[in-house]
């Protein structure tokens, strides 16, 4: 047996140069490949594999995680636009200047003058008004690249406080008959109400007088820079493992059962057959099923949602022919894919462990809504933590699965 100490290639970040860190993750994956191959080859043997050549393969998993977040950052970074945006209109323009006097100073006199010549709901009896339109898409759009479920389900934008969605679940029967036979009348279709509540989502940055001051600070800018982490980061976790409690429903927490025990209201699973863990060999079959648990419509568009560390060991695995079932981003900004399907990385997945459901699968544009109520608000209050000025930030945003038919997950137990 041979020691191979050589150390995993060190990955430092390449500043903006997308292109540049994409290469790097691509040499270092290859590296990977090379000494899991090594791995693999040592447990055929009967002395089992070496010490050292385990932990070179998880050290350059952890470093290819590493590299992985960094492109992401270089992706969002690129994708922000400039800070000198140009309004789109007269209208646009003037809300915008009357908002920046507001925030600045609290002079709200232009702000309700454009209110009541628009009949706009955003007043200050509302507790706040609307940011204008150049800041509400930019933490929608910033909000989508942060939020992973967000990227992928269906987004709805309302002006209610919930959306009350019909759906089908069977449709009307038919049936042969004969030309001359008599027609009975079929059964009707069978319809559900789904409820989807906006709930509040806010954040509360504080500034200085001097920040305000400044007029060459875009303050549209900040206010987006501040707010999207927060959001993005409470959405993540509600949109995965909420409970509809003043905040959204997220997958994980509908009842699940086994998938051929499953019924409109559940979500279907398969279990690896192993407590806690794929199985030792063949890991790739239990991938397989749950790729095929779902009809044949919904895997047109379906993806992979797992955290990093159980992506981490799906990367170690290989087919029957030899071939990694993970395969890296083709292109800078695109995402991993495991056995053809895309992978995205939620974070607040839970990690491997027994009767947990690591790993979900599905085309979660069907089957996952979000529900954004329209117009995100800002209240100033200079007065309660002086000598800061906040900013009381609110928006509302519902989710809940609205097709049970479209997400399947995986548990990690014997059944």
């Amino acid at each position: 047996m041979v020691n191979d100490a050589r150390p995993a290639p060190e990955l430092k970040g390449t500043g903006d140069d997308l292109a540049g860190a994409f290469g790097e993750f691509m040499t270092a994956f290859e590296a990977f490949k090379e000494s899991n191959d090594e791995r693999l080859a040592q447990i055929e043997t009967r002395f089992g594999a070496d010490v050292v050549t385990t932990e070179k393969v998880d050290r350059i998993s952890r470093a290819l995680d590493e590299q992985k977040r960094a492109l992401d950052q270089l992706q969002l970074k690129r994708a922000r636009p400039a800070l000198n945006r140009e309004a789109g209109s007269l209208a646009g323009a003037e809300h915008k200047e009357a908002f920046e006097a507001y925030v600045r100073s609290g002079d709200d006199r232009q702000l309700r003058a454009l209110d009541s010549k628009a009949m706009s709901y955003g007043s200050a009896q509302d507790g706040g008004y609307l940011v204008p339109d150049e800041t509400e898409a930019e933490i929608g759009k910033r909000l989508a690249a942060i939020s992973p479920i967000r990227s992928i389900a269906s987004v709805r934008q309302v002006s209610s406080a919930v959306l009350k969605k019909p759906f089908q679940l069977t449709g009307p029967a038919a049936g042969w008959v004969a030309e001359t036979a008599a027609r009975p009348q079929t059964a009707s279709p069978t319809l559900s109400e789904l409820q989807f509540p906006a709930m509040e989502l806010y954040a509360m940055p504080a500034a200085t007088a001097s920040l305000l001051e400044d007029s060459a600070v875009d303050l549209d800018q900040w206010i987006s820079g501040e707010v999207e982490a927060a959001f993005a980061e409470q959405e993540g976790t509600a949109f995965v493992t909420g409970d509809g409690t003043n905040r959204p429903k997220g997958f994980l927490d509908y009842p699940v059962v086994a998938e051929g025990s499953w019924s409109w209201g559940n979500l279907g699973y398969v279990a690896t057959g192993v407590a806690g863990a794929l199985p030792a060999s063949h890991a790739s079959d239990v991938l397989i099923d749950t790729v095929y648990a779902i009809r044949a419509g919904y895997r047109q568009n379906a993806s992979w949602v797992m955290n990093r560390k159980v992506q981490a060991s799906i990367r170690k695995l290989k087919d029957a022919d030899g071939n990694y079932l993970w395969q890296p981003p083709a292109a800078p900004g695109s995402r991993a894919m495991l056995m053809g399907f895309p992978v995205v990385e939620a974070e607040d997945m839970p990690d491997a462990a027994t009767d947990e459901t690591p790993i979900a699968f599905g085309d979660f544009g069907r089957g996952y809504l979000v529900v954004d109520r329209t117009g995100v608000r800002v209240l100033r209050d200079p007065y309660s933590a002086k000598p800061y000025v906040l900013f009381y930030t609110t928006k509302r945003v519902g989710g809940g699965v609205q097709d049970f038919n479209a997400i399947k997950l995986l548990k990690y137990g014997v059944s």
